[in-house]
């Protein structure tokens, strides 16, 4: 392939649910498409992590014998320009209030709490899209995010769980608005009782409290999951997503 050559397709999709156009990147893998079809990955942030996590995913299953990783379709769900401001609303719940940490110097967002709309993005116009164009088995399936986009991942679980089966949350955000997860997950657990859905949390040795945040969440949710926690050592907020990936590729291949 010659570097003018892609591997993958690029459609733009606007969202009626979000009233936002996304760059959506489709991976497909060259392999004979399995009887129950590819299992799938969702990434969110595509303009950061799509072509990341698709080499990881491309090269592992070529030896999948020894990863444990099969050939899978990778879908990057990627903002414009306005990136930064966008995922502050399309990845934060609807809250009455909101309350900004002290690093943020009272500077704060235009629009927030439009995670129940990009959900509904998720499941009821991008997925239906996908699986219309490409043979996906539904019971392998899994969502991507670092950072903020972790949080919504973690949202998505306490929401909408059987939406996926593996969840990959690096770096959650935990601490947004008061962490103001802890409180779904206290409500979750106390309507779930065993699940086969599974959750890979991980966070970097010098994000201090991100990763205290992970390790309580990890004990929390371990009660009624599966739930797999990695410490990256040496590795901050922008670094740790590289060095974790493929254990969390790996995590999404276990068998469900």
């Amino acid at each position: 392939m010659s570097p003018e050559q892609k591997d993958y397709t690029t459609q733009q999709m606007t969202s009626k649910f979000t009233d936002y156009t996304y760059t959506i990147n489709i991976y497909v893998p060259s392999n004979e498409v399995p009887k129950e079809g590819f299992p799938i990955l969702y990434v969110l942030d595509g303009s950061s992590y799509f072509e990341l996590v698709k080499e990881a995913v491309r090269l592992q299953s070529g030896n999948a014998p020894k990863t444990n990783v099969v050939p899978s379709i990778v879908v990057g769900i990627g903002h414009g320009a306005d990136m930064r401001e966008r995922r502050f609303y399309d990845f934060t719940a609807p809250a009455e209030t909101y309350v900004y940490p002290e690093r943020f110097k009272g500077k704060g967002h235009d629009k927030l709490g439009g995670a129940a709309h990009f959900s509904q993005f998720l499941e009821k116009e991008l997925k239906p899209v996908i699986e219309a164009q490409f043979p996906i088995n539904r019971e392998q399936q899994a969502l991507f995010g670092h950072s903020l986009a972790g949080y919504f991942t973690l949202w998505q679980l306490f929401h909408h769980q059987s939406s996926f089966q593996r969840y990959l949350a690096i770096s959650p955000s935990i601490w947004w608005n008061e962490q103001e997860l802890f409180h779904c997950a206290s409500v979750f657990l106390n309507e779930h009782q065993e699940m086969r859905e599974a959750l890979f949390m991980s966070a970097g040795e010098l994000e201090n409290t991100m990763v205290d945040d992970a390790r309580q969440m990890m004990s929390m949710l371990e009660k009624i999951m599966d739930v797999a926690f990695y410490e990256a050592l040496d590795e901050n907020h922008a670094s740790v997503v590289p060095t974790v990936m493929s254990r969390a590729i790996r995590f999404m291949h276990q068998s469900i």
